[in-house]
């Protein structure tokens, strides 16, 4: 009589393989895996733990979480991957999340509005346990596809109308206020924001109005002090520099006007135009950008920045997250961090 196990197929070896080699049920080899030492005899454990060191079987970490309702997945959706700030982000998410024992899914939406809701489909396929959304905030089903899939959600830097989540972001009112006090303190008096288009995007939208609130305020004290809003057309490098030269025609004098840019994105246009104008930032023209690109300091006399937290709001979105994951709940929470006002020579007295 042949008491020889059957033989294990080629492959990497599986659970069935384990039971088949220690002579027990696939049943017994997951009690092996997580209650061993309450349903499993000393004899029966020995088998199964000889079989695996001779499969060298290693059991699937996705297995085992689904099998307790979990798959250790977090799912994080940006607009757009080449952004540094979505970059930036990422990081921070995924150190909290690996410290606290998660893998990051990653989908990126090429700033495509209609592709939020297939993004989140398409992780929920995964079984993520939960998702980071920072979207473009404006596409369609998004808070209906969260619902549907039961699974919540953290939002950072963008809202999204009519989802009820946690929100992470830049204290974008502190900000703005920090910057334009910084310029008016140093003499600059005729102020223009730049922005992207604000259309449906509430950090662009929210950064406008605290600008106006701004200048209406130090308008108050000082007469001298002007500021306007110029919401920057994709392509249109003309419109830029026309209100540039705009905006230092109202001026008057010289190192008067200078600019706040919305974000990095703004902050290379207007590089970009200053230099064809043939002018120099802290001369011609003042300067603030949010953000922190690299390459800030390299900039005529460098640039001053208003640099975000990226990596304390990625963790800070994970964080949240994980805690609505293992139970927490209650009200939407608004987590606001500080900026750093970085100051270099565009912006100097």
């Amino acid at each position: 009589m042949n008491t020889q196990p059957p033989a294990v197929r080629p492959g990497r070896p599986t659970i069935s393989d384990v039971a088949r080699v220690a002579g027990v049920s696939k049943a017994t080899v997951s009690r092996f895996f997580n209650h061993r030492e309450r349903l499993l005899s000393p004899d029966i454990a020995a088998r199964v733990e000889a079989a695996i060191a001779e499969l060298g079987y290693v059991p699937s970490p996705m297995a085992q979480a689904l099998s307790h309702g979990r798959s250790r997945l977090i799912g994080l959706i940006v607009a757009d991957i080449t952004n540094p700030f979505s970059v930036a982000v990422l990081r921070g998410a995924e150190k909290a999340c690996k410290d606290a024992g998660y893998l990051v899914m990653l989908f990126n939406i090429g700033n495509e509005a209609g592709r939020e809701r297939e993004a989140i489909d398409a992780l929920a396929g995964y079984q993520v346990d939960g998702f980071i959304l920072n979207t473009l905030g404006r596409g369609t089903g998004v808070v209906e596809a969260i619902a549907a899939h039961g699974k919540p959600a953290v939002l950072v830097d963008r809202r999204h109308d009519g989802l009820e989540a946690d929100f992470v972001s830049i204290d974008n009112r502190g900000a703005m206020a920090e910057a334009c006090s910084h310029l008016i303190d140093g003499g600059w008096r005729e102020l223009l924001y730049v922005t992207e288009p604000q259309q449906g995007v509430s950090t662009r939208r929210e950064r406008a109005a605290a600008f106006r609130d701004c200048m209406e305020a130090h308008a108050q004290a000082s007469p001298r002090v002007r500021g306007e809003v110029f919401e920057m057309a994709e392509g249109d490098d003309e419109g830029l520099r026309d209100a540039l030269r705009g905006l230092r025609k109202r001026a008057r004098a010289p190192r008067r006007a200078a600019v706040v840019a919305g974000n990095s994105v703004v902050t290379l246009r207007v590089a970009q135009a200053v230099r064809q104008l043939g002018w120099e930032f802290g001369e011609e023209l003042g300067f603030i950008g949010f953000d922190e690109p690299e390459w800030a300091s390299l900039v005529g006399p460098g640039l001053s920045t208003l640099a975000q937290p990226t990596d304390e709001l990625g963790r800070a979105a994970a964080t949240c997250l994980i805690e609505r994951m293992q139970g927490l709940e209650g009200p939407a929470r608004e987590l606001l961090l500080p900026g750093t006002l970085v100051v270099r020579g565009s912006s100097a007295a």
